[in-house]
C-alpha cells in the first residue's frame, strides 16, 4: 500500500520562500560581503545554489561563493548504520573569518547539522555559522535552531518530507 504524497508548497511557493530567505540573509548580515553558502549534500545543495542566484540579483557587486559539504564521516550514528558518502565536499574558499550559511532542505532531529558543524572545522574557523532550511519539522534531538526557515511544518515522526525546487511534499 503506497501513501499518496500531499503537496505542501508549490514550486512558486518554494521560489517565494527562497527569495524571502535571501532578503533575510542580506538584512541580518548587512549585505553579502564575507558570506559563503554551503549546501549540505544532497538536499541542501539546490537551496544554496538558488540562494546564490537570488543574492546576486540583490547585490550584484559581490559574488557569494557556494560550496557543498558531505557529513557522512562526521555523523554520530556511524556504528548504527553503514557509512555511505553522499557526494563530494567542495568548499571553494577558506572559511576563516567568514560567515557561513549552511543550507539544508529539511531540518528534523538536528543530527545532520551537528555533523556539518564538526565537518566545517576541517575548512577553517568561520566568524559565524547560520542555518537556512526550507522546512523545519520539529522533533529536535539536539539544541539546534535554524536562523532562516521557508516553512515550519509540524509532522509526525514517521511521515516523510521531500523539499526540492519543484515543491515540498509530505507522505
Amino acid at each position: 500500500m503506497s501513501i499518496e504524497a500531499s503537496t505542501v508548497l508549490s514550486a512558486d511557493d518554494v521560489r517565494r520562500a527562497i527569495t524571502r530567505i535571501a532578503h533575510e540573509i542580506v538584512e541580518r548580515n548587512h549585505g553579502v560581503e564575507g558570506l559563503v553558502l554551503v549546501g549540505l549534500q544532497r538536499g541542501g545543495v539546490w537551496m544554496a545554489r538558488e540562494l546564490a542566484a537570488i543574492l546576486s540579483t540583490i547585490d550584484a557587486a559581490h559574488t557569494v561563493p557556494v560550496g557543498t559539504l558531505d557529513v557522512s564521516f562526521h555523523r554520530d550514528d556511524v556504528g548504527l548504520r553503514p557509512i555511505v558518502p553522499g557526494s563530494v565536499t567542495d568548499i571553494p574558499v577558506p572559511l576563516d573569518g567568514r560567515t557561513v550559511v549552511l543550507t539544508d532542505d529539511v531540518l528534523f532531529t538536528g543530527r545532520t547539522v551537528r555533523a556539518a558543524l564538526e565537518a566545517l572545522n576541517d575548512y577553517g574557523r568561520p566568524r559565524a555559522v547560520q542555518l537556512a532550511v526550507m522546512v523545519d519539522r520539529g522533533h529536535r534531538e539536539l539544541p539546534i535552531r535554524p536562523d532562516f526557515v521557508g516553512k515550519n511544518l509540524p509532522t509526525s515522526r514517521d511521515e516523510q518530507v521531500s523539499a526540492t525546487a519543484a515543491g515540498v511534499t509530505i507522505r
